[in-house]
């Protein structure tokens, strides 16, 4: 049966780094209070010129290069984001457009935080049915472009970023993907939302000057609702792959806030130490945490070959989604 291995991943950070002390010059906040809170002690911020498809173009190159494949190889690209280039064409597009590659189907996934896994899921079942044998997929956010510059409860939360991977059929069933899981609720969607911008709020001056176009959360109640669907789908993904707490080495959770991320490990059983955590240097990027953080860790070594790593991640939608994966 053909399997799905990550052959390669890649990453990338723009250079403006805004720190909470910055924060702490625009609104009312402090270093204190954003760490204790939610973990966060920096963020990555994209120029005015810099695009989503401009940092996915970057991390793809690197994901490619660490593959060691030719870019033609390529026959399916998705890039899951929730702050695309335009409303159409799809970011995707242009990422194909950018690198110059082959016209092969490109198409973005809007899963807010959960997106990058479920581009994974996507594409792991195109390349098992045999539609598609090379996929690249990032995850991708210029958050800094629609939050609110005023609301210091959600303003500091975010940041800018890209991650990609290579997908790439494969014979051998011992490692690769070994388990997805996936899910989501309409019904909470209003928790957590951007209400501006589409066909049910079209944009206008009104919607502008009462910042519809940004990030609007309800924060508490996304907090318990995090907790328990990140614990979800870590744990049927482990129950999927035939897997326990113990078999695993690395655990990656999306990197919203330290909180959710200890209130998940603790129920999921899963210690600290196996427990990659880097958003105290990157802060909430959206689908590009979970992506940035595999690449980290590989090229950190907490991921070696025959490793068993744990992806999980929950956002707007709501959605979330989990993966298994051995390397």
């Amino acid at each position: 049966m053909t399997n799905t291995k990550i052959i390669g991943t890649g990453s990338y950070l723009p250079e403006k780094i805004m720190t909470n002390d910055d924060w702490a010059k625009i609104v009312d906040t402090s270093d204190e209070w954003i760490t204790s809170r939610t973990g966060i002690k920096e963020r990555h911020f994209a120029s005015d010129q810099q695009a989503t498809s401009d940092l996915v173009v970057e991390a793809a190159k690197e994901a490619i290069k660490d593959a060691g494949i030719e870019s033609s190889e390529i026959d399916l690209i998705i890039v899951a984001t929730i702050t695309a280039d335009n409303a159409y064409p799809s970011t995707a597009n242009w990422v194909q457009k950018k690198m110059g590659l082959k016209p092969v189907p490109s198409f973005d996934i809007g899963a807010a935080c959960s997106g990058f896994l479920y581009a994974l899921i996507m594409a792991d079942s195109l390349i098992k049915t045999g539609v598609a044998k090379t996929a690249l997929i990032a995850g991708a956010e210029t958050m800094s472009k629609v939050i609110n510059w005023k609301d210091r409860n959600t303003c500091v939360l975010f940041g800018d970023g890209a991650g990609a991977a290579v997908l790439r059929s494969s014979e051998n069933e011992d490692d690769g993907i070994l388990s997805t899981y996936w899910g989501a609720d309409g019904n909470l969607g209003d928790l957590l939302m951007q209400p501006a911008g589409g066909s049910a709020m079209p944009a206008s001056e009104e919607t502008v000057a009462n910042k519809l176009h940004t990030v609007h959360m309800k924060g508490n109640e996304v907090f318990k609702h995090a907790v328990l669907r990140m614990q979800e789908a870590a744990m049927k993904s482990l129950e999927l792959a035939g897997l326990t707490g113990e078999d695993v080495d690395l655990f990656i959770p999306h990197q919203a806030n330290m909180r959710i991320i200890e209130a998940t490990i603790r129920r999921a059983k899963i210690p600290m130490e196996k427990t990659f955590v880097n958003i105290d240097k990157i802060a909430n990027i959206s689908a590009a945490t979970i992506p940035i953080a595999l690449d980290h860790a590989r090229k950190e070594g907490r991921l070696k070959e025959g490793d068993n790593a744990l992806l999980a991640a929950f956002g707007a939608g709501f959605t979330w989604g989990g993966a298994v994966v051995r390397f």
